[in-house]
């Protein structure tokens, strides 16, 4: 926990600097595959900074993180038989366990798996490289991480540009809770189209 609190803080501090921005690209990449602080929270600081650039902030974000998950698909479709025992044992979210239930993700939801995990708080990069592993069509999962991350980053982006830093404490205590209603009824909405169309 110490050590998690140590890497909190250290991306935090980015946001104080001028190289805020590059910093939030190379965060997002890399939890995208390896690295355990998501972007949010760079990404929170850096909009309530300067909320005229929200939009901006997001974008990079996103941009970031949808090319690490190629990367963590590339090293899901080639070299995990060399690095899965380091995942397993350093990489917070990795366990054969849950590995397993991933695949079974894949199997029964596909698309829906990805964007699931790309917008709410499981572990994205546990997707990204069980999507490589388990060679899901990769113009799916490209397109389901572009929705999901996009829509999660500029959620709170938009957030912070229409009501300001005072919704900071809110976002922060809340925002998990609210994708998970939001996930839950983006797919439900799909349900009753599929139904009502039968």
């Amino acid at each position: 926990m110490r050590l998690m609190r140590r890497l909190y803080d250290w991306v935090l501090h980015w946001s104080d600097t001028p190289y805020g921005a590059i910093a939030l690209f190379l965060l997002a990449f890399a939890e995208s595959s390896f690295f355990p602080i998501p972007p949010d929270v760079l990404l929170l600081a850096l909009c309530i900074s300067v909320p005229a650039r929200s939009f901006r902030f997001a974008l990079i974000a996103s941009l970031g993180s949808v090319l690490g998950g190629v990367v963590g698909y590339g090293i899901g479709m080639g070299l995990w038989g060399v690095v899965s025992g380091y995942f397993f044992r350093f990489i917070p979210g990795f366990t054969p366990e849950v590995f397993a239930r991933v695949q079974d993700l894949f199997v029964t939801y596909n698309f829906w798996a990805v964007f699931t995990a790309g917008f709410t708080p499981i572990p994205y990069k546990v997707i990204t490289i069980g999507a490589g592993v388990f060679h899901i069509n990769f113009a799916v999962f490209l397109f389901a991480s572009l929705l999901s991350r996009s829509l999660r980053f500029f959620l709170v982006a938009a957030i912070i540009y229409r009501f300001g830093p005072a919704t900071r404490n809110f976002i922060e205590k809340y925002f998990n809770i609210l994708s998970l209603i939001f996930v839950a009824l983006l797919i439900l909405g799909f349900v009753v189209i599929k139904f009502v169309g039968h």
